[in-house]
């Protein structure tokens, strides 16, 4: 439709002058036949009403909304549509929920303050490559924490990320502070919860991480699983590490590159932060006052020292420690694990120092983790998950365990 020829040619009409086809063509770029379509009939002179078009949709928006909140997936939203009498395809419903829910994420992202001394967030700019002068690369960690009132940082060169660094890294960052925050907001690392925070369901923590957090003084948080936003401050100090880059082939040896990261973080710590106008250590002076106080550094003793020792998990799913077997479950089987003593348990852990299972010490020959229900997780790999067998033998050979 040629709207610009149609109004041409209805002023022409109106003011009782003749349109000139050749003209008008030559004037619009088109052929004169296309002109005199105009021209002709009344109708034909007349602009079209757009044409208006129904979603397949329209009509079931507020249900799918609603099974969405129920946290009902896209598949069973259609299932349920075409009990409804819905003609549309799944696709069209997968796409409506996908839609949907990033508006609600962009939505739910504001950007929030925190009082003095309450919030920190952590970070890790992992595998980050350097290479020094003699061309040797070296692969490396950057622990980032931030104090969310002030944006004082804290940054910390680490060779891995497994849960002891984090711990020490932690420690340090409360010296350096000289002081605890009262909570900290993480991110979804291994070492710190077992199962991820979603939208309709709360983190779970490692015990021990949750013990140490305890020790420490500070309520752990967890943000959403794949919502960056929310740790918008340590997010954007992340970005920082990019000028680490300037010191590719300008250290030895990895204690130069600890040293230039020490300065590193004096220096963003005395430059004027975008969001406060101020520097960081202006704004600290005022937080560090409300920071819960130091604890007593003995009580880390035991989240430091650790020295793992290696063992092969055996094919009936068994760790032999001192002489004793202890059970773990048998997705381990095969698998290296470590173990370590603290007091009178056992402790052991995977390859990323992850706890997996806690043990009393024992004078028995063969221990399985009765709360943990070991054995019947074992039994269900050799009996194949028949129930009948399982329970049968579960309970026998437990009490013939016992009695030996």
């Amino acid at each position: 439709m040629r709207i610009d020829i149609a109004e041409k040619v209805r002023t022409l009409i109106m003011t009782g002058i003749k349109p000139n086809l050749s003209q008008l063509a030559r004037q619009y770029n088109c052929d004169p036949r296309t002109v005199k379509r105009y021209l002709i009939g009344g109708k034909s002179a007349q602009v079209r009403a757009p044409r208006v078009y129904h979603s397949i949709l329209e009509g079931y928006e507020d249900i799918i909304i609603e099974k969405i909140k129920a946290g009902a997936s896209a598949k069973a939203i259609h299932i349920f549509l075409r009990s409804k009498g819905f003609p549309g395809g799944y696709s069209t419903i997968k796409y409506f929920c996908r839609k949907h829910k990033i508006e609600l994420k962009n939505k739910a992202t504001v950007r929030f303050e925190t009082n003095p001394g309450l919030q920190a967030q952590v970070d890790w700019k992992e595998s980050f490559t350097l290479m020094n002068r003699a061309g040797k690369t070296f692969e490396i960690n950057i622990f980032l924490i931030v104090l969310g009132y002030s944006r004082y940082k804290f940054i910390k060169l680490t060779t891995d990320r497994t849960q002891p660094t984090v711990f020490k890294c932690l420690l340090e960052s409360f010296k350096y502070f000289n002081g605890v925050p009262k909570e900290i907001l993480f991110d979804n690392m291994k070492t710190v919860v077992d199962r991820s925070r979603t939208q309709f369901g709360e983190p779970v923590y490692h015990e021990r991480f949750f013990e140490f957090a305890k020790d420490s003084g500070f309520l752990p948080r967890s943000c959403l699983a794949y919502r960056p936003q929310t740790k918008g401050k340590v997010e954007s100090v992340a970005n920082l590490m990019n000028r680490l880059k300037v010191y590719n082939n300008e250290f030895d040896m990895l204690d130069d590159l600890d040293e230039i990261i020490r300065k590193f973080n004096e220096e963003i710590n005395n430059e004027v932060s975008q969001a406060i106008k101020k520097t960081p250590r202006e704004f600290f002076d005022e937080e560090q006052k409300y920071l819960n106080p130091l604890p007593e550094q003995d009580i880390f003793i035991d989240y430091l020292n650790l020295r793992p020792i290696k063992r092969k998990v055996t094919m009936d799913s068994m760790v032999s420690i001192d002489g004793r077997k202890y059970s773990v479950p048998p997705q381990y089987i095969n698998n290296f694990v470590f173990y370590q003593t603290r007091n009178d348990l056992i402790d052991i852990y995977d390859e990323n120092h992850i706890l997996i299972c806690s043990h009393n010490k024992s004078e028995k020959m063969l221990n399985y983790h009765k709360e943990l229900q070991h054995y019947k997780e074992i039994a269900k790999v050799a009996f194949k998950n028949n129930p009948d067998i399982i329970e049968k033998v579960c309970e026998l050979n437990l009490s013939m365990y016992d009695k030996l």
